[in-house]
């Protein structure tokens, strides 16, 4: 399901907060109805980007974690 996202983020190596930041500017610049693959390896973001997408009404499609990297696929809603 990944592979089949529109736009795609690599935060890996960064540290909270600047992997939210940069998915609310990225996300900010889709279109309704995309997705976004974000790879991230900062543990924080098993918690902060669930709850930016509730908090700001996208939908978390996909959620996984290999090898210290966290996977995630959200649609902007």
């Amino acid at each position: 399901m990944f592979d089949t996202a529109d736009h795609q983020l690599d935060a890996t190596g960064l540290l909270c907060p600047e992997p939210v930041m940069m998915l609310h500017n990225k996300v900010r610049d889709m279109a309704s109805g995309e997705t976004l693959y974000v790879m991230a390896t900062d543990p924080s973001t098993q918690r902060d980007i669930p709850k930016f997408c509730m908090f700001l009404g996208h939908e978390l499609l996909q959620q996984d974690a290999d090898n210290e990297c966290f996977k995630y696929l959200v649609k902007k809603c």
